[in-house]
């Protein structure tokens, strides 16, 4: 309860905080963290170690989405559209050629994202291990 000062006619409430408390609290803490921490010893963090990393692709499969929907496949200087009930048996195809090879898929940039999302779905359910999304945007 705040306390009552008596001045002249009426009686008004003080409307200080009271500080001496919180420095008390403040000072104990302090107190604290400087006994505890000369106590705390650093410890060792054990970092996994890295290994050589995965070996480049021998080749580089470039799926090309357009902006209406059609797929274009390129394989080094060679492009062939195709649909993309066709897009596995043709990866597939592609892949026996060589054992590293890997699958980009380019899109343009006002395409959906639903249409990339259900190439990914097809090279996936189809056993494509390498598949990848390029950051240019194809115009």
């Amino acid at each position: 309860m705040p306390s009552m000062v008596s001045r002249g006619r009426g009686r008004r409430t003080i409307n200080e905080i009271n500080m001496v408390p919180f420095i008390d609290v403040m000072l104990v803490l302090l107190i604290i963290f400087m006994v505890t921490a000369p106590m705390i010893s650093p410890s060792m963090i054990d970092l996994p170690s890295v290994g050589k990393g995965a070996k480049q692709p021998d080749q580089v499969i470039q799926l090309i989405l357009d902006k209406n929907d059609s797929i274009e496949m390129k394989i080094k200087d060679q492009t062939s559209s195709i649909a993309l009930k066709e897009l596995v048996a043709a990866v597939k195809q592609a892949q026996s050629n060589s054992e590293n090879s890997a699958v980009v898929i380019s899109a343009d940039k006002n395409i959906k994202y639903e249409t990339v999302v259900k190439v990914m779905d097809t090279l996936q359910r189809a056993g494509v291990q390498r598949v990848g999304l390029s950051v240019q945007l194809v115009n």
